[in-house]
């Protein structure tokens, strides 16, 4: 046993580190899905192949052995949607940051359907208020809202803030992976300094987020710009991918990427003026 961990070297723990890591991380990453589903179906399958061998069943253990015979064959077809997408991003550059980065699948799919969701009311100029909850509770906010509890969804988003929805007018709650609420009032920045043409919705936005930790992303109904509230501050003009990359920074738990100096020039006007 003492000559086995003297042949061990710092590299190999360091290759085991990595390789559990990364292991870990994909577990986390199929969360949730089918995949964890398929995973089991194929560890029963083994157990069953292993004790057929121990018993003594010859004829299922030769239709077992000669699956696993075919066992890559057999990954790709039942995990293709699952590989398809991890293909997807990878171009997109999001998978490393699932695996290394903290992101849950939840997370990134809430953050895929808001972006897509504000993006499509932004191109039609339709107003929308979206809050992410983070650490603080937000349930409080919640109790005059109009009780959804739904799956994030872009459809969903589209439908609740069209001018002829009943429940159009307030702020819709995503918290953890569920749109719980829809309708909601939130509480307006008093902060003396913003521009008097600075409309409701945005100074809701910021009062919200002056108050709590949570993620306030903001679609002007005059202009169609999209905007971000958080930590009592303002980013406007954001395009869909700069939007992407700040909501997965601030939902996997750590800071929102700086924003660049054009960026910080372009919001100090907009704060100025009408977002």
């Amino acid at each position: 046993m003492w000559e086995i961990l003297q042949a061990v070297r710092v590299r190999d723990i360091l290759d085991i580190a990595i390789v559990s890591f990364v292991l870990y991380r994909v577990l986390v990453m199929f969360k949730g899905t089918r995949a964890v589903q398929m995973l089991a179906g194929l560890g029963l399958l083994m157990v069953a192949s292993l004790l057929s061998r121990r018993v003594g069943l010859y004829t299922v253990n030769w239709i077992l052995e000669n699956f696993w015979a075919f066992w890559v064959l057999a990954l790709l077809v039942l995990f293709q949607p699952e590989l398809r997408r991890a293909l997807a991003q990878v171009g997109e550059g999001r998978l490393l940051r699932r695996v290394f980065g903290g992101v849950s699948a939840e997370q990134v799919h809430v953050v895929d359907e808001v972006v897509k969701g504000v993006e499509s009311l932004a191109a039609k100029q339709i107003g929308a208020l979206v809050v992410l909850e983070r650490g603080t509770a937000l349930s409080h906010y919640a109790e005059l809202g109009v009780p959804i509890d739904a799956v994030v969804s872009a459809e969903l988003l589209e439908a609740i803030f069209l001018p002829s929805s009943p429940i159009h007018d307030g702020a819709v709650f995503v918290q953890g992976d569920r749109l719980t609420v829809a309708g909601c009032f939130l509480p307006l920045s008093r902060n003396l300094q913003l521009a008097r043409t600075l409309g409701t919705r945005h100074r809701a936005a910021l009062g919200l987020a002056e108050e709590t930790d949570a993620v306030v992303v903001v679609v002007s109904e005059e202009t169609g710009r999209i905007s971000l509230a958080v930590e009592g501050r303002m980013d406007g003009r954001l395009d869909p991918p700069t939007l992407r990359r700040r909501l997965e920074a601030l939902l996997a738990g750590g800071a929102a990427p700086r924003a660049s100096f054009f960026e910080g020039v372009v919001r100090r006007l907009d704060l100025r003026g009408k977002l």
